[in-house]
């Protein structure tokens, strides 16, 4: 994720309503705060609007971008939201924290990160990255990835010179500062660089030795997972997505009416690539993966002790 992405936490929280029900007494208000400014990931949650299904669920349901990205699990936490979007490497950090939250449901399902050169630094393999720069912005984690990457191909990360570009990650590119980064998304950035001409060269992890995690998921109070507002915002987010596929153009053409500052190459590019990735059953566990990636993160002393499954991620009903 680059700056350019991060710099609109800066602006005041920008709150979403659904549709007025016409019970607006009787409906369930639900809180969830999203992980950044909103963007075409976040349509599903957009879609579920559109289509009717907060409506018909009974659901009041807010959407709220925050100002500092820290800040959702921490509310959720502390019981001020019913819900907020983090990522899963995050997850087991926090619980790693002692913070009394559980992944409930999941929105993208498949890895977006991606290790991206451009070809005309010569690089088309891995292995080309030996004694070239490669730039990162999140401390602990990325360097993880690049290192279990170049393990793949008998690399290591003293073969490679690491740079903090702090969220750079496209200028740092085309400037030459580095020859790669880690972090770029298959569907934001790698696809501005393409459309910008820069020929980028993309490494997906997964495909490198890193095991697959979902990008991007919905985290709970462990000690409000009754809450029945909760199945039932999982269920209406389920109806969103199957409408997003079914009419993503239609979704589109309503999400850029509510959000016209997205109407742009880029953005529109960008929800066009996502439908792949969004989960038809958001409130699903995949319960090897979980564990799969929990015992990754340990053995590369990213978190310092390994919970039972049941302390990150649970299905709700």
């Amino acid at each position: 994720m680059s700056l350019n992405r991060r710099s609109f936490l800066s602006i005041s929280a920008g709150v979403l309503a659904a549709p007025a029900i016409a019970h607006a007494a009787m409906a369930r208000k639900f809180t969830l705060i999203l992980d950044w400014f909103i963007n075409p990931d976040h349509a599903p949650l957009f879609a579920a609007k559109y289509c009717g299904a907060y409506e018909n669920a009974g659901l009041d349901v807010k959407l709220i971008a925050p100002t500092d990205p820290d800040v959702p699990p921490r509310l959720v936490a502390a019981g001020k939201a019913d819900a907020a979007l983090t990522y899963q490497t995050q997850l087991y950090l926090l619980v790693n924290q002692s913070l009394p939250v559980r992944r409930t449901g999941t929105l993208i399902n498949k890895p977006l990160n991606t290790l991206t050169a451009l070809k005309r630094r010569g690089i088309t393999k891995l292995t080309d990255l030996k004694g070239r720069k490669v730039g990162y912005s999140v401390a602990g984690v990325e360097p993880v990835i690049i290192g279990a990457m170049l393990k793949h191909v008998g690399m290591s990360l003293k073969d490679i010179q690491l740079v903090n570009v702090n969220f750079e990650l496209v200028s740092a590119l085309r400037s030459n500062e580095v020859d790669a980064v880690i972090g770029t998304y298959r569907t934001y950035e790698d696809i501005q660089l393409a459309q910008e001409g820069l020929d980028p060269v993309i490494f997906l992890p997964e495909d490198y030795g890193v095991p697959p995690s979902d990008e991007l998921i919905l985290l709970s109070n462990a000690n409000e997972l009754k809450n029945p507002a909760l199945p039932a915002f999982l269920g209406a987010l389920k109806q969103g997505v199957a409408a997003l596929k079914a009419d993503p153009d239609g979704m589109l053409k309503k999400f850029l009416k509510e959000n016209p500052s997205l109407n742009d190459k880029l953005d529109i590019a960008s929800w066009h690539a996502l439908p792949p990735y969004f989960d038809n059953d958001p409130a699903a566990l995949d319960a090897k993966r979980y564990e799969t990636y929990r015992d990754f993160l340990f053995e590369n002393g990213v978190i310092k002790q390994k919970l039972p499954l049941g302390k990150y991620a649970v299905t709700v009903s």
